[in-house]
């Protein structure tokens, strides 16, 4: 087992103490070196202290820079490089400059320090709101370069810094919930995602637990309450379970086998529940084992007598073993219903894949050339360096007009599933799960994605918005020049879902002339207001609510792709009227009362309700009530101007309400269709939106001869303005399909 142990307390005061014991721990190569390093740490911290420095944290550099040394220790990392982690935080606090360091220590030590000071400047630097901080927008967008290029140079530079966020968020618990906060977020969205892309398992869960801890505070004392109750019952069931699993195991001929119980961490449990919307006590794999064995094979054989033992849950079953995880992980997953029929889940590995999974780069990093092959024909290391190599090459071509796409790469390009692909060449591309052919061509090269014009799969044509499977060859098919379609930044329609890609298009589009802009983006409006059957609205009204000056600039924002006509048409809809638009004018035929309800009336049982349509409120808004005469309720939100309005004539019709638990309402819609007139078009319409799981209520179809064309009045279900879009959509991609549009009566 692989375990990270915190420093004793008073340990970084005794370090000639803990120098010794590490002797006991792990070979050292250089002990002269760690020794003077100490005392130089020790010497820089005693003069601080001296000139009556406050030290960040309440810890001082020999402190921090020895709590850094026993992680990266427990990591398993050579030790030539602690000698750069218990300096780092001397040079990072002014008490040592990099040129001493060199002088001391080589120049081996001062570049690891120099590299992990160019990754600090994401904390000073990196500012959520993507907005300019002091001006200093560049510098921000440089010191992100200069982080990509020390991690690219030297992995250990990447281990260092994850070292010291793991020992700053443990010390941060005394300080001030801002700095908390500040700390955690940081940690959160970078680094810990880039300790699970290193594959460094072990920082990344805890970088996540305590992160967590501050950014959620009640979600997370909630949780640790809730397994803290039941702990001692959890622990006498899960002992059990292994007595019972270890004594089958061995029964069976699976010799030097381990058997543990698995700490769940908070955060995945939260996740887990947010994402399924469980309770606490549906996540089955707070009870949990996982079984160590020696060879592969063996892990089949455990995972066939783990199901002969207990019953396997349906579809909760996953090979990690035959499809590794794009960071390298491999292991058996599976939930079965234990004794008591309580739910369990089991982790099946080697040690050599649970080293790998706890120690992910640093496992292997000094012998990189020995490192097992991946689908792609590199090292697990090799993979993990090159994707940090992608980042910047595309970051680089696009220059400073990328902040958001590069965060965005940061944050989450590190934790999505992968596909692997090949091209005609047989060369192995490496791309997001749901990347399309559009993604692949762009990262071929950027014209190759401008000039795509379609893609084949396997020897077959297929659409754009193709959602790529790993094993299949991908041809581009090019124009000879042009550039791409519009329609591609559309994300109801499917055909771009990498930011790498997204980022290049708006790039190209903005490289356009405004006068263009500006007649694109007025078709494109005039084309989603006629299809929604909404009216038109004065654009240099609408700007300012878009946070622009003239309409001029609104058309011209459409065109570049800046602004989603989605966003234009909820804005325009919201400075509709109340009697002439609701939402999505999406009238019922009569006011429903509210039986769970939409809504809840404070004090009073149920009251016939309805959503006001001039603020449009939808769950999770601020809500209060007004009393009409005849219609009940209308709902507003709490900050609508027409509600304050009345509310100053008639106080005393508003009132307070909540929103209820209902299921998700749904809105009549009637939705015309006019096409070319051929077999199977009905049953081509009802698949789309069975596809896009919308109920239909009506169908009027009538054929045409005189033009060989077919019209249809169909009533849909819907929920909100996006859903009909992106239905409407869907439907006018069919073969055949001249118009589709909302229909007024």
């Amino acid at each position: 087992m692989v375990t990270v142990r915190r420093p004793t307390e008073g340990a970084t005061g005794h370090w000639r103490d803990w120098l010794a014991n590490l002797d006991t721990r792990a070979p050292v190569r250089n002990g002269e070196a760690l020794e003077q390093a100490c005392e130089r740490a020790e010497q820089c911290q005693m003069a601080g202290e001296a000139a009556g420095r406050h030290w960040p944290y309440g810890k001082g550099c020999l402190d921090i820079g020895l709590e850094m040394a026993e992680v990266l220790v427990d990591l398993g990392a050579d030790t030539d490089v602690l000698p750069a982690a218990i300096l780092y935080r001397s040079v990072r606090e002014g008490q040592m400059s990099l040129p001493e360091v060199e002088k001391e220590f080589g120049p081996d030590v001062a570049r690891l320090i120099e590299g992990v000071l160019r990754m600090a400047a994401i904390s000073t630097n990196l500012n959520p709101t993507r907005k300019a901080v002091l001006g200093q927008q560049d510098g921000q967008l440089d010191n992100m370069r200069k982080m990509l290029v020390a991690m690219v140079d030297d992995v250990r530079v990447a281990l260092v810094k994850l070292a010291e966020r793991t020992v700053i968020i443990r010390a941060v618990k005394e300080s001030e919930p801002e700095r908390q906060r500040k700390v955690a977020q940081e940690i959160f969205d970078i680094y810990a995602p880039l300790a699970h892309r290193l594959g460094v398992g072990q920082l990344k869960w805890e970088l996540e637990d305590l992160s967590f801890r501050y950014l959620q505070p009640g979600a997370y004392k909630k949780i640790a309450k809730l397994l803290d109750e039941k702990r001692l019952a959890r622990e006498q069931y899960i002992d059990n379970v292994l007595e019972q699993l270890r004594g089958y195991l061995e029964k069976n001929g699976i010799h030097g086998a381990e058997v543990h119980g698995r700490a769940k961490h908070i955060y995945s449990i939260w996740r887990k529940m947010q994402k399924k919307h469980l309770e606490f006590g549906e996540v089955y794999d707070v009870r949990a084992v996982r079984v160590l064995v020696p060879e592969l094979r063996d892990c089949y054989a455990a995972l066939g007598i783990v199901h002969s033992l207990w019953q396997h849950v349906p579809k909760e079953f996953d090979d990690y073993i035959a499809s590794p995880k794009t960071n390298g992980y491999q292991s058996l997953h599976t939930a079965v219903v234990g004794p008591e029929r309580k739910m369990l889940e089991v982790q099946i590995r080697t040690f050599n894949m649970h080293e790998e999974a706890e120690l992910g780069v640093c496992a292997h990093w000094r012998y990189k050339e020995g490192a097992k092959k991946g689908k792609s024909g590199l090292s697990d290391y090799e993979q993990r360096i090159a994707w940090l190599r992608q980042v910047l090459e595309w970051h680089e071509e696009l220059g400073e007009d990328s902040p958001d796409a590069m965060v965005d790469e940061l944050r989450h390009g590190l934790v999505s599933d992968r596909v692997y692909v090949f091209t005609p060449d047989g060369h192995v591309v490496d791309l997001e799960a749901g990347a399309t052919p559009v993604d692949f061509a762009y990262h071929i090269h950027t014209e190759v994605g401008h000039r795509c014009r379609g893609a084949k799969i396997n020897g077959h044509i297929v659409p754009l918005n193709y959602t790529l499977n790993t094993g299949e060859q991908v041809t581009i098919l090019t124009a000879k020049e042009g550039g791409p379609s519009r329609d591609w930044l559309t994300p109801s329609l499917g055909y771009v879902a990498t930011s790498s890609a997204r980022a290049r298009i708006h790039q190209w589009f903005k490289r356009q002339d405004r006068d263009v802009h500006i007649t694109q983006g007025k078709a494109m409006l005039e084309k989603e207001m006629s299809r929604l059957a909404l009216d038109k609205v004065d654009l240099d009204t609408l700007a300012p609510h878009l946070n622009l000056k003239t309409g001029d600039d609104v058309l011209a924002a459409l065109g570049a792709g800046d602004l989603r006509p989605g966003h234009v048409v909820n804005q325009v809809q919201s400075l509709q009227p109340d009697d002439s638009q609701r939402e999505l004018d999406l009238v019922l035929s009569k006011p429903k009362a509210s039986k769970t309800g939409d809504v809840t009336i404070q004090g009073v049982g149920n009251l016939l309700t309805h959503m006001a349509g001039c603020c449009q409120p939808v769950p999770g808004d601020p809500v209060m009530g007004f009393i009409t005469h005849g219609r009940g309720v209308t709902v507003h939100r709490a900050d609508c101007e027409k509600l304050l309005a009345m509310q100053g004539d008639d106080p005393n019709r508003v009132i307070e309400v909540t929103w209820g638990e209902a299921d998700r309402i749904t809105y009549p819609v009637d939705v015309f269709l006019r096409a070319w007139d051929r077999q199977g078009l009905l049953k081509d319409v009802i698949a789309v939106l069975a596809n896009e799981k919308v109920n239909v209520t009506a169908v009027h179809t009538q054929s045409h001869q005189d033009d060989n064309t077919a019209t249809m009045l169909l009533t849909l279900e819907i929920a909100t303005l996006g859903n009909l879009g992106k239905v409407l959509a869907k439907m006018d991609q069919l073969k055949g399909v001249l118009e589709v549009r909302r229909y007024k009566k």
